[in-house]
């Protein structure tokens, strides 16, 4: 009996298998007639225009939408890519780096070619930003975008290039001023960087990792910033910080406001793998204004100063230094006859303000100063054991005088890519010569690109002629055509001589 029951529940087992697999079976007849019988139509709607989510409020404190599309509209014209070129001549004589080291650090090898040992005949390239600042083709971007470089090519937003020339740099702030010959150019506005705030939204615009007019929002995360990445001498950091993405190529590119006015110049990022990790920094725009009038008016950049050492005052400090506390920059060290000393300061001292304007940190302290020129005089309110005092400060420049310095400013010395100062007469007997003009800065030019100069060579002779002072070289090469020859001499005494076309 129990042999016989497993009989019967096995073809239940059957039966209930084959009624299934016959609904299965109609199932799918089913759909496949559906299918073949109705056609797919892909409806179409009219694109819906996105919802603004967020808001902002105006100057006079209107709340309207916030929208990025106007902004952008307004400046992309403005932001040009750049790309330097490195020739094997160059920088197989000078031992070319891409960046100065501690850039390279934020930045990583910003020239993408191969390394001059390794393959010396190959040109190394590097790219990075600029914008265009005066309508006659003068772009402002970072020293450290062209310097080294033996050639310059500006490239517009409607993708027409151009050589540029130098006009000069100023690798305190790591700014240069470049120009181009165009016509029809669109220029975006400098603003007074001392009104930005932070929490307040900016745009970053440039041409990042080869990807060109690219622009990224965020707001201004802190200002008065310094990440001691500048290494020169007496440097200036007091960058402006931002969580909009700034990466490699972004290096002189703009940081704007909703206006679409240029705030700042966006230099570096904090990074240790070389790509955007949260913060970028700009060069406020108030320290490129006085760094590019400079570059225009005298040719040189005008740099007053107080002669001082500085540091943050903070909690620290104070315990330090055993003094209460007190929010401003702290006077370490005034130097020997510098205008400080002149005017009464005092290692101990707490700067609180210049000219009302208040310094709460040194960074902040620097930006004021940087954006004087010697001869400038200046308030200081500083508080002296607890008590506060004001000082009137006449700056100085680093040679400890207030004069104006001007550099020759001739469309051939441009050409050149040369900085020259006439040489003393107190080295000139040293080195038994008569005279002469020493080559102090080398950037894209003639020089670089077509002979194996070094900074410090003293021009004695052009073609022959002798040469006592940089006016000279203006004369003798402004109407010049065809090949010249420099003769001078190194501070070791070898003569050299140089070679290169003018007109080709």
């Amino acid at each position: 009996m129990r042999h016989q029951a497993d009989n019967i529940n096995g073809t239940r087992v059957y039966l209930l298998s084959a009624v299934i697999a016959l609904v299965v079976s109609l199932g799918v007849w089913a759909t496949s007639q559906m299918f073949r019988e109705t056609p797919v139509n892909l409806v179409e709607k009219a694109a819906v225009q996105g919802k603004k989510v967020l808001f902002t409020a105006d100057n006079e404190g209107n709340i309207t939408p916030l929208d990025f599309t106007a902004t952008t509209d307004k400046v992309l014209d403005a932001v040009v890519h750049i790309k330097s070129t490195q020739t094997s001549s160059s920088y197989g004589n000078q031992g070319a780096r891409a960046l100065p080291d501690p850039f390279k650090e934020f930045f990583g090898d910003m020239f993408k070619g191969q390394s001059p040992q390794r393959m010396p005949s190959q040109p190394r390239i590097g790219t990075g930003s600029g914008v265009i600042i005066n309508e006659k083709g003068y772009i402002v971007t970072n020293n450290h975008v062209i310097e080294n470089a033996d050639e310059v090519e500006v490239t517009l937003y409607n993708n027409e290039s151009y050589k540029a020339t130098v006009i000069g740099t100023d690798p305190t702030t790591d700014l240069a001023l470049l120009q181009i010959n165009a016509d029809n150019l669109k220029t975006m506005a400098l603003v007074n960087s001392d009104d930005v705030e932070v929490g307040e939204w900016v745009l970053a615009v440039g041409n990042p990792m080869g990807l060109n007019s690219t622009v990224t929002a965020g707001i201004v995360s802190a200002k008065a910033r310094s990440i001691n990445i500048n290494r020169e001498k007496f440097a200036v950091e007091s960058f402006i910080q931002t969580d909009a993405a700034i990466n490699p190529g972004n290096s002189g590119g703009a940081l704007v406001n909703l206006n679409g006015d240029l705030i700042g110049i966006n230099t570096a990022i904090a990074s240790s793998t070389g790509a955007y990790t949260g913060y970028g920094f700009a060069v406020p725009s108030n320290i490129v204004t006085k760094v590019m009038e400079d570059l225009l008016k005298y040719g040189t950049v005008q740099r007053g100063m107080l002669g001082v050492t500085i540091r943050t005052m903070d909690g620290a400090l104070a315990k330090e230094k055993k003094v209460d506390f007190t929010n401003g920059v702290w006077v370490e060290q005034v130097g020997e006859d510098s205008a400080a000393d002149k005017a009464g300061v005092l290692p101990g001292d707490v700067i609180l303000s210049v000219d009302g304007a208040k310094t709460l940190t040194s960074p902040r302290l620097q930006e004021i100063i940087a954006g004087k020129r010697p001869g400038d005089e200046v308030n200081l309110l500083v508080s002296r054991n607890g008590k506060e005092k004001e000082l009137m400060v006449i700056l100085e420049n680093a040679k400890g005088s207030t004069d104006i310095v001007k550099k020759e400013k001739k469309e051939i010395l441009n050409l050149l890519g040369a900085d020259f100062e006439t040489l003393d007469k107190e080295m000139a007997k040293k080195l038994n010569v008569d005279g002469g003009v020493r080559v102090t800065k080398l950037y894209p030019g003639k020089i670089r690109k077509e002979t194996q100069m070094r900074e410090g060579f003293i021009i004695t002779h052009i073609d022959g002629k002798k040469v006592k002072k940089v006016s000279d070289v203006a004369t003798l090469l402004e109407n010049k055509k065809g090949g010249v020859m420099l003769e001078g001499i190194y501070e070791d005494g070898s003569t050299y001589y140089y070679a290169f076309g003018i007109d080709s």
